[in-house]
């Protein structure tokens, strides 16, 4: 379908939305296939909102996009679909991103960006992160008993996912050529819209990394760059491990740890290791701009938003650490002299 509408020459809302999606969303951008699909999804929830108005899909143009009927969307779906204040927000910002690109290929439609920029969703409560604690993380990285091989692979893969606060799907993506155990040891991660980064190794890990490459990756077969870091044989060809696997292993891995440590919570999943790895350097001082650095994200927001608060043991210290300045400093007597400095303007 074109961008505008030959009968008039107005822009057509389904041709840059098709433009938006398999143009610049895949090709320009090249986002993954599962982002495109969450935009896809937030466009179409709001066509459904449209319809519902009385309009048909034939007759959408921009002109109901305008910031009056967005709240309106904002609200049917709140009441209508009962969305949550996450969803609602991932919906919005879906539309906003298409405005922005329809306003940057037509200056026609800035307005109707600038009109949606201004429009927030409900804010969603804020809830603590969830992480492991340090006797919860050891339990569950000492499950693999190291009998077998499987067992060895399972126990160095998440020790790895937790030591580079990983992605599964980066995790996955590890090849040979992405790990260097020199010093300074690290890996290199291929992450969200194919950027990638570099994540440092730690000694322990590397250490573990390399007993486990001379039985998975004996000799030679180091030399295939390509070659997957974890992975399974499938026809004699080694393949990498799917996200799904990852998470099996991690499972199996807590349901044994459990009987150890009845305190590690049920339903694990991997980004749970990721959380545990950015709080335990969250927890060590470690600067939000390196964690926001090793974690991958784009905005500080995102970081923040998870890791800049203070867990109850970290305010318990730092109260404890201040209580015997404070009662000492009150203890002692304040001479004239002092007092003229405290309370002057000078």
């Amino acid at each position: 379908m074109p961008r505008r509408d030959p009968r008039c020459g107005a822009a057509s809302f389904w041709g840059m939305a098709r433009s938006f999606l398999h143009g610049y969303c895949a090709e320009v951008r090249g986002l993954s296939p599962r982002t495109i699909e969450a935009y896809r999804m937030s466009l179409e929830c709001l066509v459904t909102f449209i319809v519902s108005t009385g309009t048909r899909k034939a007759e959408i143009t921009f002109d109901c996009l305008e910031r009056s009927m967005l709240k309106q969307w904002i609200a049917w779906m709140r009441e209508e679909r009962g969305s949550s204040p996450k969803t609602m927000g991932l919906r919005l910002s879906a539309v906003k991103s298409f405005l922005r690109f329809c306003s940057e290929e037509d200056i026609s439609l800035a307005g109707l960006y600038e009109g949606a920029r201004a429009i927030k969703a409900p804010a969603a409560p804020r809830k603590p992160i969830e992480y492991l604690e340090a006797d919860e993380l050891a339990a569950l990285l000492a499950a693999s008993d190291g009998v077998t091989a499987k067992s060895r692979r399972n126990r160095a893969m998440l020790i790895t996912l937790y030591e580079t606060g990983a992605r599964v799907s980066e995790l996955t993506g590890i090849l040979l050529g992405s790990l260097s155990l020199a010093k300074p040891a690290h890996v290199t991660l291929i992450g969200k819209g194919s950027k990638t980064r570099i994540v440092p190794v730690g000694a322990r890990c590397a250490e573990h990394l390399r007993i486990y490459l001379d039985e998975f990756h004996p000799g030679g077969l180091r030399k295939d760059a390509s070659r997957p870091l974890f992975y399974s044989l499938h026809a004699g060809m080694p393949t990498a491990l799917s996200a799904d696997a990852v998470s099996r292993v991690l499972k199996q891995a807590g349901d044994v740890a459990r009987e150890k440590c009845p305190s590690l919570p049920e339903g694990l999943h991997c980004h749970l290791l990721r959380k545990t790895k950015a709080m335990d350097l969250y927890k060590a001082g470690v600067p939000l701009p390196l964690v926001m650095q090793l974690l991958g994200h784009e905005s500080m927001s995102t970081t923040s938003s998870f890791y800049a608060f203070a867990t109850v043991d970290m305010m318990q210290a730092a109260m404890e650490a201040a209580t015997p300045k404070i009662l000492q400093e009150a203890s002692e007597w304040m001479s004239d002299e002092k007092m003229e400095v405290l309370y002057s303007l000078r």
